[in-house]
């Protein structure tokens, strides 16, 4: 007597996005990375649709300046628009580094032409881009808003 062949049901891929757990005790800072004394190198991100990301960087090394940090370089990525890009306007080009590769290697090359101390990004950073960029451009990698004091309530 021959057996039916057995066939396993197929498992499907669940396809729903999962949910991001709110950390419990409010923002999460970085390690304590200070600015004051050190030469930034100070590197923007921005779609091809903001026009005023000259007015972002210039307010952005103003704050740098405040917290008594000195930009020794300012570099923007900006994502342009090419065939079906316009639907990726808003992604990084690396969910890893936030930037091209051409781009890290840039910032690469004028933090080692600068000796620059820190490099701040104008955009947030996710605890995992911090350590990835930390480790590949060789000195911290901060978001603006990891260094700027806490406003008061």
């Amino acid at each position: 007597m021959r057996r039916p062949r057995f066939t396993p049901a197929r498992r499907r891929r669940d396809r729903r996005l999962a949910r991001r757990v709110p950390a419990k005790s409010g923002r999460r800072r970085a390690s304590s990375v200070t600015v004051a004394g050190a030469d930034v190198v100070l590197v923007g991100y921005f779609s091809a649709k903001q026009k005023d990301f000259d007015t972002v960087m210039a307010s952005a090394a103003g704050e740098v300046a405040g917290l008594g940090g000195r930009v020794v370089e300012r570099m923007v990525q900006r994502r342009g628009v090419s065939d079906g890009g316009v639907q990726k306007m808003g992604l990084p080009y690396s969910s890893r580094t936030l930037l091209s590769h051409g781009k890290i290697r840039e910032v690469i090359q004028a933090c080692d032409r600068t000796d620059a101390d820190v490099v701040v990004f104008v955009a947030s950073l996710t605890g995992h881009q911090r350590c990835v960029l930390t480790a590949t451009l060789g000195r911290p990698a901060v978001s603006l808003s990891d260094i700027l004091p806490e406003p008061s309530s």
